[in-house]
């Protein structure tokens, strides 16, 4: 076998197991457009990079034909890469969208990682003491009815970690839809900043007018985007790469 043709066959064996990866984050762990609102691209990158490209370079460089110890140099290459891949594939599970969260303005998306295990514990649903695995859920953060956890709550907002980190907060968002249209806007304040005419094109392909729908901010890791709702029930409708803000 030639150096070229190795390097094809592991690019292609490469390739191939990349792209399985690409799709499970694409139709599970990160939908998009959270994939571009959480990062998913970035982290995409460093995985493609070191399965991709480092692992047939490699081969490349050292394959040929007859060498003594090729077999072992090979499988040395392919163990590195696979612990390599395992460790991209773990960084992307553990910083993958768990939760989609209503907070009194907007949406929170919060990550698998961003959650506290303590806090995750004395969450009273058992919904949420685990971050889903097979996609983000659209939830509610209410602030509690104690004074004092309340004090602790924004005292603890005021270091960055607010109430939509406290997953014992958590209800299902249903039961603050109607909360969530009365801070929403209309439809409009999207249109307005929407450059790429997805909000138009929205609303063209579904037959709805502009009166059915209304809007809140999505706040994200990497890019702003907008959340788009019934507006008869606060039922979440689409998310649009539209920055509210």
């Amino acid at each position: 076998m030639s150096r070229w043709k190795a390097f094809a066959i592991h690019l292609l064996l490469s390739a191939s197991i990349a792209g399985a990866m690409l799709a499970l984050m694409l139709m599970v762990w990160y939908p998009w457009p959270l994939f571009e609102a959480a990062g998913g691209s970035g982290l995409t990158v460093i995985l493609v990079g070191v399965d991709v490209v480092v692992g047939p370079l490699i081969t490349l460089i050292i394959f040929k034909a007859g060498k003594k110890g090729l077999k072992f140099d090979l499988m040395i290459i392919a163990l590195a890469q696979l612990s390599a891949l395992a460790y991209g594939v773990h960084v992307v599970y553990i910083a993958r969208p768990a939760y989609l969260v209503y907070n009194f303005d907007r949406f929170d998306l919060v990550t698998a990682v961003q959650l506290d295990p303590q806090d995750l514990a004395k969450a009273t649903r058992a919904e949420f003491r685990n971050p889903p695995a097979d996609g983000p859920l659209y939830v509610a953060a209410v602030l509690p009815a104690d004074v004092e956890e309340q004090h602790k709550i924004l005292d603890s907002a005021l270091q960055g970690k607010d109430l939509h980190l406290f997953p014992q907060h958590y209800v299902p968002y249903e039961q603050e839809a109607q909360n969530a249209l009365k801070r929403a806007r209309t439809v409009d304040a999207a249109l307005d900043r929407d450059s790429s005419g997805e909000v138009a094109r929205y609303l063209e392909s579904t037959g709805r007018s502009r009166d059915s729908v209304k809007v809140l901010p999505l706040r994200a890791r990497n890019r702003e985007a907008t959340v788009l709702l019934d507006a008869a029930s606060g039922k979440p409708l689409k998310i649009v790469l539209v920055d509210l803000w």
